[in-house]
């Protein structure tokens, strides 16, 4: 995974994107399919970011594990950084409550239900980029959907 620095082009509100790889963000940002957290905007950019350099662990911080980020995680730059997250992971928890989990069949019936082979309903689940990418050629809807601190229990 890699974070980006992301910035809406309308309003250049600032906010931070997790993508597999620098393709998985073109492909996203030429299908539209990224939005500002803080304006809905889908003109996404990368912004200006400073580069990650390792230090070794004699310049490390009394206490800092190499490989572990300066900033534990939870805590964000500033405030509406933060606030963003918090409205993502919220949606998130709506969204999940009031849609049926699917697990690795997303895209199977995600196909089913477009093509009203299956009742229609809200669904999530799990699905590789091929699939979502077979999807949205199909003209399927889906979009990830943040991750929530009560995944990793």
């Amino acid at each position: 995974m890699i974070s980006f620095a992301l910035r809406c082009r309308p309003a250049a509100h600032a906010f931070d994107g997790w993508f597999r790889s620098g393709e998985d963000f073109e492909r996203q940002a030429s299908a539209g399919l990224l939005e500002c957290p803080i304006c809905g905007a889908s003109d996404v950019s990368k912004a200006l970011m400073k580069p990650a350099v390792a230090a070794s662990a004699k310049t490390k911080a009394p206490g800092a594990v190499a490989g572990e980020p300066s900033q534990p995680v939870g805590e964000f730059a500033n405030a509406e950084a933060a606030k963003a997250i918090a409205k993502l992971q919220a949606m998130a928890r709506e969204l999940r409550a009031k849609s049926d989990y699917v697990g690795p069949k997303f895209a199977e019936e995600a196909r089913r239900i477009h093509y009203g082979e299956s009742e229609h309903r809200q669904i999530y689940g799990e699905a590789s980029a091929r699939e979502v990418k077979g999807l949205s050629e199909e003209g399927i809807a889906a979009f990830p959907l943040p991750g929530l601190p009560e995944d990793k229990n």
